[in-house]
């Protein structure tokens, strides 16, 4: 009997390793870990979006390992979270489920709840190209969540967009679909299409969102069907010579500096304009989106915030005229009062500053604005923005 048992987990071990074998050949590797009817494909295999350097320390960080001694630790900290990183994937199966680990302990914040904060969010690519949100993956433990993202729909080949956790950070992201499904990489994307960079505060790197999805960076890459990379760190969102120097070493279709609720009118003044001009020496051609604040939704009561719109965007034009008079080339301006659309009903914010998933609505359509004739400019391929 012992024999029997010996020789059954040889080719039971036998058949796992074949079976992974033949994953890894087409560049996806299912987990040997069946503790289910499923089999279960690791993300890092699928093309994970987002990512702007792949010499990192965990793979789902946002900035390169050398970062950590040259950035302040607040920032180093806040690289581990994995804003604006999805994964796009083609799938037949009538059911979808995922697991994650989580970094922190930390779900939720008081005005962000969990599925924004640590949550996943799946969307398909519907029969007339335009992604529709599907499901929402909820993270109620730590570290570990598994959950069912839907099931009993009709078998049939879609593509699938899963948006990560926005304010936590991820060991290992999982998707499951029931055996005998096919699973692979979505396409790449068109000749030419090179990531939007997105460098901000709180409010680029997703708060006060509802579900990772709805962040405005995230909307608009399914806009543009563009990849996005999210480099926003909320509160230190600073214009320091030393991102500017990191930054350049990414060659995007165009960089969206949108720093202003992290600053003063004299940080605007001092970095701005050396930000611009290390990006400028490295990337002559790469056009620079430079976006004032939004305006405090209680700025029409409260004069302290008031001038700090007033301030901010003072300096932020300022710089912006002198630059361009200087002949700094392809250099674009976004004003804030259009960021939160006409908010006289003041539904745009938790709290004032941040967004709500309405607010993060309004502020994709102003960006959308500009953003479009700047990558059909830069776009020798621009018959393929969607």
């Amino acid at each position: 009997m012992a024999k029997m048992i010996a020789y059954s987990g040889t080719v039971l071990l036998f058949l796992i390793h074949t079976l992974s074998a033949a994953a890894v050949a087409e560049g996806i590797d299912p987990s040997v870990e069946q503790v289910d009817p499923l089999s279960w494909y690791d993300t890092r295999h699928l093309d994970v979006e987002g990512k702007g350097w792949t010499d990192v320390n965990s793979f789902y960080d946002r900035l390169p390992a050398k970062a950590e001694a040259v950035v302040r630790e607040p920032v180093w900290d806040l690289s581990h979270h994995s804003a604006g990183m999805c994964v796009r994937f083609i799938t037949d199966a009538n059911e979808i489920q995922a697991r994650w680990e989580l970094r922190s302990e930390r779900l939720a914040m008081p005005h962000m709840p969990a599925t924004g904060v640590s949550g996943l969010d799946l969307y398909v690519k519907g029969t007339d190209e335009k992604w529709k949100w599907l499901a929402v993956g909820r993270p109620t433990q730590f570290p570990i969540n598994s959950v069912t993202l839907v099931k009993d729909i009709p078998e049939g080949m879609r593509e699938y967009l899963l948006y990560l956790p926005l304010y936590n950070g991820v060991l290992s992201v999982e998707i499951g679909v029931p055996e005998g499904s096919a699973l692979r990489k979505a396409a790449p994307y068109p000749e030419g299409r090179k990531p939007i960079v997105f460098y901000g505060t709180s409010i680029t790197q997703g708060g006060c969102a509802s579900r990772t999805g709805m962040v405005h960076t995230a909307i608009l890459g399914r806009r543009f069907h563009y990849p996005v990379i999210n480099l926003g760190f909320s509160g230190n969102g600073r214009m320091e010579p030393e991102m500017a120097d990191l930054f350049a070493e990414l060659d995007p279709s165009v960089y969206v500096l949108d720093c202003l609720p992290n600053m003063n009118g004299q940080l605007v003044a001092e970095r701005v304009a050396p930000f611009v001009k290390r990006l400028r020496e490295v990337h002559p051609k790469t056009p620079i989106l430079l976006v004032e604040d939004r305006t405090y939704s209680d700025a029409f009561l409260v004069p302290s915030r008031r001038q700090r719109n007033i301030e901010n965007r003072r300096e932020l034009h300022r710089i912006y005229s002198r630059l361009k008079s200087e002949g700094v080339k392809h250099l674009h301006y976004l004003s804030g009062n259009r960021l939160l659309g006409d908010d006289r009903d003041n539904l745009a914010t938790v709290d004032g500053s941040h967004p709500t998933d309405l607010g993060f609505v309004r502020q994709a359509d102003a960006f959308y604005e500009v953003l479009k004739p700047i990558l059909l400019g830069n776009n020798k391929f621009g018959s393929l923005l969607k």
